[in-house]
Order: structure tokens, then sequence, then C-alpha cells
């Protein structure tokens, strides 16, 4: 069978395990050469590291007949993120597709988070997606293409406890929609996913207790996607499919796009548009909004789903 990326040279941020691990694994089985980033980290940011992580994945592949080195950078700074991409020039003349998949979390209700917690996971999440594109671009423009896939999060549409992580995931999506206005003209395409998958390093024990106390007030994370946590599957290898189609030829002409994926269901995002909206001639004013029509039309049913007694 013909290999999809044969020749491509692809680096994966984040990849020492679960989701970028799986991610590093197809792209080299489809041909693509392989830089397996992980700084090995805990998914709280600030753990003792496992540096050996890169480069047990970058064994795998190569144990496959596959070609992969490791790289042990931190997405959160400038010169980490250059190093990373750089480890692909330096290898292997070029960079083709760029997957930022590095993440951390510190769960916590808005009143107990701390600034550490909020510069941490916007940092490595946010900052870090910004990083090595910012490393990335001369190389894709220089070479008239490439590609790039964000890690989003259904987090982003308000997840209880997770302030922090809903901003930057929220952050990352509105981030690749602009990347791909910016570099469509040298023929980059950029899109992001929002995987759902139980095999994540940031299902802590945090995590898991957002998910249950949202539950318990009847604030699902994914509001409008009812069957996310109850068809949530174990296996990371969905997502890794869908990232790895979107490098391929026959996802060419997509960019800027927001796609969901979790176990046997994949779907795509639509643009956010108003859902309705009230013109005033001579321009809106705090009377003309407290008109009962234009309450009555402007809110409709809309109830305070998230006040309630503890």
């Amino acid at each position: 069978m013909t290999k999809r990326l044969q020749g491509k040279v692809a680096v994966v941020t984040g990849a020492g395990r679960n989701i970028g691990r799986a991610e590093a694994l197809l792209l080299a089985r489809e041909g693509a050469r392989v830089v397996v980033n992980d700084f090995g980290g805990g998914p709280n940011g600030d753990e003792p590291g496992d540096v050996g992580l890169a480069e047990r994945v970058a064994q795998e592949i190569r144990s496959g007949g596959g070609e992969a080195v490791a790289e042990t950078s931190s997405v959160a700074s400038m010169e980490g993120a250059a190093a990373i991409v750089q480890k692909a020039v330096d290898t292997w003349g070029r960079i083709d597709i760029l997957i930022n998949n590095a993440g951390i979390v510190r769960a916590g209700p808005i009143e107990e988070l701390e600034e550490k917690d909020f510069d941490l996971v916007v940092g490595v999440s946010l900052k870090g997606s910004f990083a090595t594109v910012k490393a990335a671009v001369p190389h894709f423009i220089r070479q008239k293409g490439g590609v790039i896939i964000n890690t989003g999060s259904t987090s982003g549409f308000g997840h209880y406890g997770m302030s922090n992580y809903s901003a930057a995931k929220e952050g990352v999506c509105g981030f690749t929609r602009s990347v791909a206005r910016d570099l469509g003209q040298y023929g980059v395409r950029c899109n992001s996913i929002r995987p759902v998958s139980a095999q994540t390093g940031t299902r802590t024990a945090g995590v898991i207790e957002t998910l249950e106390r949202s539950s318990e007030l009847g604030q699902t994370f994914n509001f409008n996607r009812p069957l996310a946590l109850r068809r949530i599957m174990p296996l990371a290898e969905p997502v890794a499919a869908l990232a790895v189609w979107l490098c391929t030829d026959i996802a060419r002409h997509v960019s800027g796009r927001d796609f969901f994926v979790q176990g046997d269901e994949v779907g795509l995002f639509p643009e956010v548009e108003l859902s309705r909206s009230v013109f005033q001639e001579g321009g809106i004013t705090l009377e003309g909004l407290e008109d009962r029509g234009v309450v009555e039309y402007l809110l409709g049913d809309i109830k305070n789903r998230f006040v309630c007694s503890r």
C-alpha cells in the first residue's frame, strides 16, 4: 500500500505518550520522518520529568522500520520551540508537518486557582502552539507549503473547574483560524482538533473530580454534545487517524476548520454565527434593550443553567 506521507518531515510535540505518541507512530507508518518531542514532565507541569519518553517512542518507530529522532525541549519558551523545529531541519533539511499536542492541566474552581496555575497552562497549551508555529513559518513560506494541526479541547466550550485550561484551549482554536488566514497565501493550511479520549495525560484526579462535579450540577463540560461523557473511548488511535488524515493530500483544501473526534465518531464544528439579533435604528440603547419584545426575542427561553445552590 502506498504510504500517504512518504518523504514528509513531521514534528509532534507532547509525543512521548497517549495521543501524541499515537500521532507520531501513525505518521511514521505513513512514511513520514518524525521528530518526537516531549519535555517529559507530568500532566500538571511541575512534576519530576521523564526525559526518556521521547527517545522510547523514537526507538519504537525505528524498530518498526521508520525514521525518528527524539527532542526534549519545552514548547513553553520561544527558544525551546525553535530548537524543536530546528531539530527537523538539521536532521532532514525541512519540516512539512507540525502537530501541536503538548499540554498540561491544573484543575480547580476559579476561586482556588492561582496565577501560577493560569500561567503554566496557558504557557504550554497556548503559547507553546504560537511558539512552534512561529518557528516553523519561515520554512513553510520558503517551501510554499506546510500543514499545522493544533490540539484544542471541548473544554473550551466551558468546563467547571478548568477556566485556565478552557481559556488556553479555546485560544488555540481562535489562533488556528487566524493562522489559517495568515498563511493560506503561502499554501500552508492550519486546522484544530478537539479530541475526547480517556487515554490522555490530562485525565488527572483533579480533572476527573471536575467532571464529576459538573455532572452533579447538571453542567456537562461539553453541553452541546451530550453524548461526549457517555461515549469516551479509551484509545488515542482515532484521534491520530484524524490528525494524520488532515496532513494528507486528500485534505489539502481544508484549512481554518475546527474538528471533533472521539472513538467511533468524527465531526466538524460550524463557524461561529449569531443565533439571533435585534436592530434598533439610531443605535442600541439601554432603554431599547429593556423593551419587553426585545428581551423576549433576544433571550427567548434561555435560562441560567449555571446558578444553583451548593
